[in-house]
Order: structure tokens, then sequence, then C-alpha cells
């Protein structure tokens, strides 16, 4: 892992060489430049980290962005938040305003406060054109490079210690601090602009220092493990200092608070801890959380996914139960307690406490959905059990395990062509090609439905196209981002001269 990061750090380097030899004034990104650079980056993105997909999670996360989006001038793309199922303290923005903040931040967040500091602070940047004037620079570098530079620095691809070099030895080739100084003028402006929104939005400010001096007590050791956040957000101590000073003037106050209720936050601190975060770590903190705090329904739902986790369904059923005699309304308490209620073998209760979530929230995500049909299939309801099957795959089609018990829902009640039609549609969602050819060519060969018929043959001649696109990729400019990775990963970069990794003077 320590060569793959030096490796990339490398890259990251060259290429930063040619983004400060560029004249800064080169020309204008556009709304559909940068939408194009956007989809590249989200590309690198998902090809390196996985993101948490979590209803409870990313919806509350989605909700105070968007509260704190609300008192920015109007931009020309919709903001999104993400979190990243990474330890590793580090929050940042991409093009076409996609925020992320990183599990491990999270979770050592303790109120909203804290949250909306960060996210606000994030928020400045993209409204101020931080990225996109970076971007500016770069007319010369492919998008699909360049969105894979940004991904490696925001993201710490190349480690803390290479974003870091990257700068220096980029000053030195430039004879000038252009990176530096740029990303030290971008966080006073995007602190002053964040203080002034997350006020607006009537969050005290607070939460911004806060988690600022949280980032900088965490310790670390060697240049290697130094968070990501310092090298990409420079000049903390500055930072703490004027921001100390900012806040304690009239106009840093918020004129109208905001009525917080710390149970939202809580929940969601709650399930990215015990279902995210490390097992035995999770277990040990809500073990304690629930001695300390009893009465308190978040450490027994904490507790309670833990354990589950552990293989306790047991002893997971009772302390959800016990955290429903606080929130008995709670739909995401109620999804979990039915969850496990099914794969502890008790499909009747599983089947009633998932309607109970369901009615009270009836978005409350897809998987009280698929429980709830693998309820009724476990009950012999076949029929209910492909009812909501359908919905599921219609509301949120990329929910791929619908597909699969569509096709052993439809096997159980002697159905020919549809179990191979929903196991290729299965498996061409897993990205398994052969295997999606396979069923789909069957599924044609026995299909009566003319509809489903008709989709297979589409599917079928998409596999098809994309088996004979795979040999013959267009060539870059420059090293294709993915390709770049993957021999990396291989050993089959090392000693490369700049020309050859596509950098040019």
């Amino acid at each position: 892992m320590c060569v793959l990061k030096k490796l990339v750090g490398v890259f990251i380097i060259m290429t930063m060489i040619t983004f400060l030899l560029i004249p800064s004034n080169a020309f204008s990104i556009t709304s559909k430049q940068e939408e194009e650079i956007s989809k590249e980056f989200m590309k690198m993105v998902l090809s390196h980290y996985h993101l948490v997909d979590d209803p409870l999670i990313t919806d509350y996360v989605n909700a105070v962005g968007k509260r704190l989006v609300a008192g920015i001038p109007p931009q020309s793309f919709n903001f999104q938040f993400y979190v990243i199922d990474e330890n590793e303290y580090n929050a940042f923005a991409g093009p076409g305003g996609h925020v992320f903040i990183n599990s491990g931040l999270f979770m050592a967040m303790e109120n909203e406060e804290e949250l909306a500091g960060i996210l606000g602070h994030e928020i400045s940047h993209v409204s101020c054109r931080h990225i996109s004037e970076g971007i500016e620079r770069s007319e010369k570098i492919s998008i699909g490079t360049l969105a894979g530079i940004a991904a490696g620095i925001f993201l710490g691809v190349g480690g803390a210690s290479t974003a870091a070099s990257a700068v220096t030895f980029g000053s030195l080739a430039a004879g000038q601090s252009i990176a530096l100084k740029y990303s030290r003028e971008n966080e006073i402006q995007a602190d002053q602009i964040g203080l002034n929104n997350i006020v607006k939005a009537g969050y005290s400010g607070e939460g911004l220092l806060s988690i600022l001096k949280k980032i900088r007590a965490k310790q670390w050791f060697g240049s290697e493990q130094i968070p990501t956040y310092l090298v990409t957000h420079p000049a903390i101590e500055d930072r703490i200092t004027y921001m100390t000073t900012m806040l304690e003037q009239k106009e840093y106050q918020p004129g109208s608070s905001l009525s917080i209720d710390p149970y939202y936050f809580e929940r969601a601190r709650t399930r990215l801890v015990g279902v995210y975060s490390d097992e035995s770590f999770a277990l040990a903190e809500f073990k304690t959380a629930v001695s300390k705090y009893p009465t308190n329904p978040m450490t027994h739902y904490g507790y309670g996914l833990a354990l589950e986790r552990a293989g306790n369904r047991k002893e997971a059923i009772l302390h959800f139960k016990k955290a429903l005699e606080k929130k008995a309304f709670d739909p995401y308490i109620l999804q979990d307690l039915g969850r496990v209620y099914f794969f502890d073998s008790q499909p009747k209760e599983a089947l009633g406490t998932l309607k109970s979530a369901i009615n009270i929230n009836p978005e409350c995500g897809p998987e009280a959905y698929f429980y709830l049909g693998r309820a009724y299939a476990e009950l012999g309801d076949y029929k209910k059990a492909e009812s909501i099957y359908l919905d599921l795959t219609k509301k949120t089609p990329l929910y791929k395990m619908a597909y699969y018990y569509l096709a052993e829902i439809y096997g159980k009640q002697g159905y020919i062509g549809e179990p191979n039609y929903y196991l290729g549609l299965y498996n061409k969602n897993m990205n398994n090609y052969a295997n999606a050819e396979f069923h789909l060519k069957k599924a044609i060969e026995t299909l009566k439905d003319p509809e489903k018929l008709e989709h297979a043959k589409e599917l079928l001649k998409e596999i098809k196209k994309r088996e004979r696109s795979a040999g013959s990729k267009e060539q870059k400019t420059g090293p294709d981002p993915k390709s770049f990775f993957k021999l990396i990963k291989m050993g089959k970069l090392h000693g490369e001269s700049p020309s050859s990794l596509g950098c040019r003077s």
C-alpha cells in the first residue's frame, strides 16, 4: 500500500508541474466542462473508495448540507453530499458541487454544529469557484487525467506527504509558491464566507472551530499518517486563531437561533459507528455507553447494531426493543428490528415490524421493503413478495438483490423464462456480464411476456456491444486514470520517466 501511494504521488507531482507552467488565464471553464470533469471525478472516487449507501445517514447529511446551500447564491448545478467509508479525517468538495466527508471524521463529531461547520466550509470552496479556478489552469490536460489528479490529491491516494511534496516540487519548478499560496487564500475566504452562511442558516459557527481543533489534535506518527485534510486545507493554526477572533464579533452571532434536535445527529452517528466502524470498537463503545446512559435509546440502538454484526441476534433484539421503549415510532429502529427478526427465523414478527416501519415512513429506504418481501416469501405468500420486489425494482432500480430474489420467487411459482430474465438483470447490475449473457439467452428462448422478451434482447445487444468495444478503447492524450492505477497495482510503473507518464513540459 505504501509503494502504491508513493507511485501515485509521482504521477501527481509530475502533473502538478504541468499545472503550474500553464498561464492562469488560459481559458474559462464552462458548466458543461465542469460537469464532464465532475463525472470523471466521481468515477475515480467510486473506483477507490466505498460510499456509505445508507438512507438514514445520507438523508440526514444531505438535509444539513441543503439547509446551508439555501443561503448561497444560485449555482449551475445541484449540490450532493456523500459519506465515504474511510476512517481517516478528511472532507473535501469535488467539481460540480459534490461534497464528501469521511466516516472517520463524522464519527469524531459530537453534534450537528460541527457537521454544519465542515459542510459549510466545503460549500464555500464551491461557491467561491476555488475548484473551477484550479481547473481553469489545466487547459492542456485531458478531462479524465485531470479528474484523476484531483481525486488523488483530495482523497489522499498518494498519501498526505505526497500531496505536500507535490506542492513543494511544483513551487521549485515554477519559481513561485502558486499552489500553496492559492490554497491558503482559499482557506481564509472559505472560512469567512462559510461562517457567514453557517450563521445565516441559524448555527452558531462554533462547530467549525471545534472540529478544526479536533483535527489538529489528532495524533499521527510519521508523515504517512498526517490527515489528508491538514494538507489539502493548510494553515490550520492560523485559521483557528483568526476564527476565534471572528466568532467574538457580533456579525458572526446567529440572528435567529436554529432549533436543533440532537436526536437526528446522534441517530446518524450511532448507525455509522454501529454498522460501519470496526466491529470490536462498536461493541466496546456501545457496551460502555449502555452502562453509563441506560435510559438513552441511542445507546441501546447502537449496541443492538453491534451485537447483530457479532451474530448475537437474541441480545440485539432485546436492545432494539429497549430503544423502542423511548422511541416507539422511529421507523429506522423498527426496520432494523424487523430485519433481525427475519434472520432470527421469526418471519411473522419481521412482517409486522417492517409493515409498521413502512407505515410510519414510506420513504425509510429500500431495505425495509426488501426484507418485507423476504418475510412474505418465507411465509409462502409468493404473490405478495413478487409485488413488493417489482415495486422495489421500479422505485430503486439499482437495488441489485431485489432482482435475485425476484428470480427465486418466479422459480418457486413455476415460471420458466422469468427466473433467467431476472438473473440476467441481477448479473448485469453486478457487472458479471458472462453470467448475464448466459441467463438472458436462456430467457429469450422461453419468455412469453413480449415486453420482457424485447427488453432481454436489448440488454443482450448492449452486452455484446460492450464486449466489442472493450478491446478497442480510443487512446487518450496522457494516461487514463483507471488504467494508470491498475498498472501501479500490477507493479509495471517502477522507474518510469515523466514523458512515459504523459506529463509535458
